[in-house]
């Protein structure tokens, strides 16, 4: 398999799979519960200030394989920079993502194939995202495991956070009944997260993230949200 030029088609290749997956594991007995207690809880999953994040990065799927290693530097409340290279610079890419948005991604082609999906994004680095205004909301916590469900039309954002005897976020993503994907971070004992695997259901497609740093970082400087020039052909 030859590297590509930018991580943003690898993730691309993982929207576009298709599949099944085994059903999430949502304990039985989910209650109703309201948008301000589920966007309470996912405020707690966000770190307390900005962070600075190290990673490995493998992508796999039935083709062949890629790794390279990525960056992200997260601005409270929800601004990331994200960086990713492959092996000896092999291939560049760089995005701008506030919240549920793609302010820009280099290369410009390539914004929407950032990720599948932006809760499924920000669950690889631990954090939930608040369910959408008007959508309908379902939780149930036993003190060891605290489940969500939200629903907004035909989609369905579910995430199960495990805390004994290791902490695990899970998170999967259903659109009109479609399984976009899952995933799963596990955290360390000090709670930052120690490493996340996305599966997209067909293929199968992985992509594998190993945190090598998580610190806690300082107000970055104006240029980390500029877009970065085009690469080179």
């Amino acid at each position: 398999m030859n590297v590509p030029r930018s991580v943003l088609p690898i993730l691309a290749a993982l929207a576009a799979c298709g599949g099944s997956l085994a059903p999430l594991p949502v304990p039985a007995g989910l209650a109703p519960a309201s948008i301000a207690e589920a966007s309470a809880w996912a405020d707690s999953t966000r770190p307390a200030e900005a962070r600075d994040f190290r990673f490995r990065l493998q992508f796999q799927d039935e083709r062949g394989s890629a790794g390279g290693s990525g960056r992200a530097r997260l601005a409270l409340p929800d601004s990331l920079r994200f960086d990713a290279r492959g092996a000896l610079g092999s291939w560049r890419a760089a995005a701008f993502v506030a919240g549920d948005t793609s302010i820009w991604a280099e290369p410009e082609d390539d914004v929407r194939k950032l990720v599948p999906n932006y809760p499924l994004f920000w669950a690889m680095l631990g954090i939930a995202r608040a369910p959408e205004p008007g959508s309908t909301v379902r939780t149930l916590a036993d003190g060891t495991v605290t489940a969500w469900q939200f629903v907004t039309g035909g989609d369905t954002v579910e995430y199960v956070r495990l805390d004994a005897p290791s902490g695990r976020l899970l998170a999967e993503v259903r659109q009109v009944g479609r399984r976009i994907g899952r995933v799963e971070t596990s955290f360390g004992p000090d709670g930052l997260p120690v490493k996340s695997r996305l599966i997209v259901p067909s293929g199968p497609a992985r992509l594998d993230l190993t945190f090598s740093q998580n610190t806690k970082a300082g107000p970055f400087a104006p240029e980390t949200w500029t877009r970065p020039a085009p690469a080179q052909p």
